[in-house]
């Protein structure tokens, strides 16, 4: 391939172009996304029960429900919330089990679970990633919203006519409607009832089809009308008679008017009223591509003159924030592309070169994209941090290709030549060195869970363009080198070798072959020290990244009115208002459409979005700014509870750590759970802490007396309806102006009849007589406490407990606390304590995690070993793995970044980039004693040759993650840990592969596995157990500061023998002297005539005893 390529450029060309092609066509439509597609496993039944209270609905619902559920196989967790009237019954499965799989199977159990015949049939829900909204916005006006909301509704449909938008749906607008105030003792005095006015309201406005009619030669259809199209028109409807025999008007018996219907929700942006938007995309929709379209839209909206006096106020944009981390991420591929160019031009000192390199990378990288697009992957924060951590990988392969082609151009070969040598003599090296670091990735197929979702796409982008660049490093690079790069004019490679530098490595290395011990003894140190460091940065799941946003959460007692719950609502925007750090905030106070998903349901509840400035406008994290002002937040009302959190990677709550206690005893359960509230609190590093059990809410109950009811001809069913029907009024109608305008009629008593308990007890009921009566007459009111909500967690009743800890603490240290916490309050051996959220999404991954570091350095082995023809050779390589962990250690420790998932996945791609080191060391130092070196000189040969680009291709990769490293620019904080782990550990293997390696080959090969050592001036210096093969010549490799490199020392045994040698000083420098002379001697001499290894050592003492005498003669 190479050799074709040299001879064949402009076919290499064409070729490259056809790639690049290929690649810029791809890129084109490939779908942009924040993170790759993860379905969590997660499905729901919801299930209804009017009427019902939760004890009723756990009893006749939840439970057979649960039971029958509780079979479905892959099934992991069940848990349900019951409250009144409705049930929601939670499963989490196994994450290798499809939920369209078992869909079927969970729709027949709950078709076939018997349930009470007034409860509705159970609904089977399961998580679609596009349910979530993907776009938040509030509009705000000149006017008050009753004057702005007709408006706002008409920018609403235009902005829903953007292609790919499914649905926008709207909170805090106001809804007029006609209302008709009942007073009760005019009805009562007149013998009218609240249902004889509606009736009355909808037998004069009503539309109805009649038969039809002949009229000549057609046949027409016919219908009655009479419609009301004022409130003049309602107001002179004749409801009755007077006693006086007189006709009795609407106006008689109540009040009309149009006006607001009751304020359920309160919305406001930055403190003025507003109407908020929340934008659904459709599902096969590019987030990016619709966000972009509506911005786009907006904006030509806000132009119109139409709309001059609208604002809007984005609250959350996906589409935005995926613009901000891709283009951080690209920018961050992009510089670490430079730096690694500059390196090249560092250590080469060649312009061409760098640029011959740099070339592999854009190359390499367009080609990804095409393989992306065929592989049906898209544009992700996982997918682009491949790419960006593949960017200083990416011209590894070229760099050794190059650097060994500029070698042996300095051996004044040709340009074409040195090009077909020098890329032949590393071929084997990079392909071995490229599949290890694939095949680290091969574990994928056998993993599953979050790391698999996460790690998928990120594996097959740093595969895919390594793949790449290895085609490039073989064909092309060769081809530009061949005709660009010129013959130097001198040998540079020899007056390398003569740099100080190279001298330094040479002394180096013969050092660290000469105290192979202490090299292994200081390398097992650093080995435990970096392990033990390793336990002690904590553990994560996912880093949060700063998505600029967090959320306010207010709770009252249950009962407090809207108004009262906007009132702390305003004192908190008061706070809020007065921080530059923030740019725009909307509030939310009551019910909502909105507020019912994320748990906010009553007017009691309050949610306040804000939005931080901009990083580079503020100096402060998300977290950070939370904690700064939480208990200033905290201080503005003491009756309410307030929370504050902003949202992890996952979209859970960032710094949570969810946990549940579950018991068959409930009493038990809510004693063990009050006691350890109180121990989760003394916890420092706990800012606050939720639990699941709610309070149970006031309200007026009202007693039936049967006995009574029944005297007066009601059953209390009869009384429930009618106290239901007073209390909260009918719609009777619609009102459609002739302006087309449409109201509600709404139907009620007059409030002041129903404001109180002592109203309520004189509110008129009919009774089968026809008779009013007062309900106190038929009934006891009595104040009273509406039923809590039940949680239950594998068929038992259950408490969850969600911890918020300081943005210090890392989830395995409060892990740990809480656990110590649980271990101090001694539960039941019946009480069950699981974890949920992060944390139990970490427990499920480490086994995955643990399960991929194994099968990779499985499977590099394998590689290795089918490409070096041995097992031995690869098990030397593998001694570069665990030398990461000293560099992973410490750079973890100095940045203070927990173990989290992203720096396994780091982990991981290390013990592929490591390897590759020790395999062009290794394979090199075979090829020179292949040329006829011995094992001790290819190894210090070895290491002196292919520094250079070890140091290169390491550099290049480190120096590629820096900018991710930083940790700059949106999204960048998921990559920054992986960077982290990659860039330490690279920088502690790479030196430690160039001394320990040569170390482990030494004890590996027969030529220097043994070796002997003798004390020189309290020096302990090795000797080559190799001179136990030799004759009466001893080869021994001796200390450099003694200027030994190699020596032959022979004796012509057959004229002396040995003993004597050995026992007379003077003899031995003779054989010496004799042995420099005639090296041609070692040929003549026998293996029978060969000394012991005893023998030998006592030499070489008495030869080290003369050099010290002579030394002491001269010095006198």
């Amino acid at each position: 391939m190479t050799n074709f390529s040299i001879r064949r450029p402009k076919f290499t060309i064409v070729a490259m172009l056809l790639f690049l092609i290929f690649g810029f066509v791809s890129v084109t439509n490939l779908p942009l996304q924040l993170f790759p597609n993860i379905n969590p496993p997660v499905a729901a039944v919801v299930t209804s029960y009017s009427g019902a209270s939760p004890e009723e609905v756990e009893d006749k619902v939840t439970k057979p429900l649960e039971s029958q559920l509780a079979t479905t196989s892959g099934l992991n967790k069940i848990s349900s919330t019951t409250s009144e009237g409705m049930t929601l019954i939670l499963l989490e499965f196994s994450w290798t089990t499809s939920i369209d799989d078992v869909e079927l199977d969970i729709i027949n159990t709950i078709r076939q679970t018997p349930l009470p015949d007034d409860a509705n049939e159970p609904s089977f829900l399961k998580f679609d990633p596009s349910m979530m909204p993907m776009m938040q916005l509030a509009i705000t006006g000149d006017d008050d919203i009753l004057a702005i909301q007709d408006l706002v509704d008409d920018l609403r449909l235009e902005l829903e006519k953007v292609p790919g938008v499914a649905s926008i749906d709207e909170a805090g607008s106001m809804i007029e409607e006609v209302q008709i105030n009942l007073n009760q003792d005019e009805l009562t005095t007149n013998n009218l009832t609240q249902q004889d006015i509606i009736q009355t309201i909808q037998s004069h406005n009503t539309s109805m089809p009649g038969g039809t009619v002949s009229n000549g030669d057609l046949s027409l259809t016919t219908r009655v009308i009479s419609e009301l199209v004022t409130v003049e028109e309602i107001e002179e409807l004749v409801v009755g008679v007077s006693a006086d025999g007189s006709e009795l008007t609407l106006t008689d018996v109540a009040e009309v008017e149009v006006t607001t219907g009751d304020t359920e929700v309160i919305t406001r942006a930055n403190q003025e009223p507003a109407i908020q938007f929340t934008i659904m995309k459709e599902s096969e929709s590019n987030t990016v591509l619709v966000s972009n379209a509506v911005n786009d839209r907006m904006d030509e909206l806000l132009d119109d003159s139409k709309y001059d006096e609208l604002n809007a106020v984005m609250l959350y944009d996906e589409g935005s924030y995926i613009n901000s981390a891709i283009a951080s991420v690209t920018n961050a591929l992009i510089f670490g592309g430079i730096l690694a160019m500059l390196v090249l031009f560092f250590f080469l000192r060649n312009l061409k070169t760098p640029l011959i390199v740099g070339i592999a990378i854009p190359f390499s990288i367009i080609v990804t994209f095409a393989f992306l697009y065929f592989a049906g992957i898209g544009l992700n924060l996982m997918s682009l941090g491949g790419l960006a951590l593949g960017i200083g990988m990416l011209v590894d392969n070229a760099i050794v290709v190059i650097e060994n082609i500029y070698r042996h151009l300095s051996m004044n070969k040709k340009p074409k030549q040195a090009a077909l040598d020098g890329t032949k003599e590393v071929s084997s090296a990079i392909i071995a060195s490229t599949l290890t670091t694939v095949s680290v990735f091969l574990p994928i197929v056998f993993i599953s869970g979050l790391v698999a979702n996460l790690f998928r796409e990120f594996a097959l982008a740093v595969s895919f363009s390594l793949l790449a660049s290895l085609l490039v490093a073989l064909t092309v690079v060769p081809m530009i080198a061949s005709r660009i790069l010129k013959k130097p004019n001198e040998d540079r490679e020899a007056k390398r070798m003569q740099s100080s530098f190279m001298k330094g490595m040479d002394r180096s290395i013969r050092w660290v072959l000469m105290h192979r011990l202490a090299v292994l003894f200081i390398t097992f140190i650093l080995l435990v020290a970096g392990g033990l460091g390793l336990m002690n940065v904590g553990t994560e799941l996912i880093p949060d990244s700063d998505q600029g946003t967090f959320t306010v959460d207010v709770e009252l007692e249950q009962g407090t009115t809207v108004d009262r719950t906007q009132d702390t609502v305003n004192a908190i925007e008061d706070v809020l208002s007065d921080y530059r750090e923030i740019s725009d905030f909307v509030s939310t106070a009551g019910s909502s459409d909105q507020n019912v998903m994320s748990g906010n349901s009553g007017s009691h509840q309050a949610q306040i979005f804000v939005n931080m400035a901009p990083l580079d406008q503020r100096q402060i994290s998300t977290s950070d700014f939370i904690e700064s002002i939480e208990s200033e937040v905290a201080r503005v009302d003491r009756d309410a509870e307030i929370s504050l959190s902003t949202v992890g990677s996952l979209g859970t709550e960032a710094n949570t750590l969810v946990f549940t206690i579950s018991d068959p005893n409930s009493e038990r359960l809510y004693e063990s759970a009050q006691e350890l509230e109180e121990e989760l609190l003394s916890i420092r590093e706990v800012r606050d802490l939720e639990l699941s059990i709610e309070e149970t809410s006031p309200e007026i109950q009202i007693e039936v007396d049967r006995t009574l009811a029944r005297e007066n001809a009601l059953a209390p069913a009869q009384i429930a309806q009618q106290v239901h029907d007073l209390t909260r009024g009918q719609l009777a109608s619609a009102l459609q102006t002739e302006d087309n305008n449409l109201y509600d009629i709404l139907v009620q008593l007059d409030p002041e009849f129903t404001e109180d308990i002592e109203a309520l007890e004189n509110l008129q009921l009919q009774n089968g007589n026809g008779e009013f009566v007062a309900l106190s007459e038929v009934a006891e009111i009595v104040e009273g406490e509406s039923p809590a909500t039940i949680q239950r967690m594998q068929q038992e009743e259950a408490v969850e407990f969600t911890v918020y800890y300081s943005t210090s603490t890392t989830l395995g240290d409060i892990s740990r606390l809480v656990e110590e916490a649980v271990d101090e309050v001694e539960l039941d051996e019946q009480t069950t304590f699981s974890y949920g959220g992060e944390q139990e999404l970490l427990e499920d991954s480490i086994g995955s995690m643990a399960l991929a570091v194994v099968l990779a350095i499985i499977f590099i082995y394998l590689v290795m070993a089918a490409q070096f023809e041995s097992f031995k050779m690869p098990f030397v390589i593998m001694f570069t793995v665990p030398l990461v962990v000293i560099g992973v250690a410490l750079a973890l420790l100095a940045t203070q970044t927990a173990l989290s998932v992203t720096v396994f996945i780091g982990l991981i791609v290390l013990i592929g980039i490591v390897v590759n080191n020790a395999i062009v060391l290794v394979d090199y130092v075979n090829q020179r004693k292949a040329s006829g070196m011995t094992t001790f000189e290819a190894l210090v040969v070895s290491v002196k040759d292919r520094t250079r680009p070890i140091l290169m291709t390491s550099l290049t990769t480190i120096l590629g993650m820096v900018p991710l490293a930083l940790g700059l620019g949106e999204g960048a904080e998921l990559q920054q840990p992986m960077a982290l782990a990659v860039i330490g550990g690279l920088i502690s293997s790479t030196f430690l592969t160039l001394f320990v390696i040569p170390v482990v080959y030494s004890l590996f090969d027969k030529q220097t596995r043994r070796r002997r050592y003798v004390t020189v001036e309290g020096e302990f210096s090795e000797v080559d157990d190799r001179a136990r093969s030799l004759p009466p010549i001893v080869e021994t490799e001796r200390v450099s500061e003694y200027g030994y490199t190699e020596q032959s020392i022979a004796d012509s045994s057959s004229n002396r023998p040995e003993n004597e040698a050995l026992e007379d000083p003077e003899r031995s420098e003779q054989i010496i002297s004799n042995v420099s002379k005639d090296e041609n001697s070692k040929d003549q001499i026998t293996q029978d005539d060969s000394l012991s290894k005893d023998d030998i050592l006592k030499l070489l003492e008495q030869i080290v005893h003369t050099s010290k005498e002579n030394k002491k003669d001269k010095d006198q």
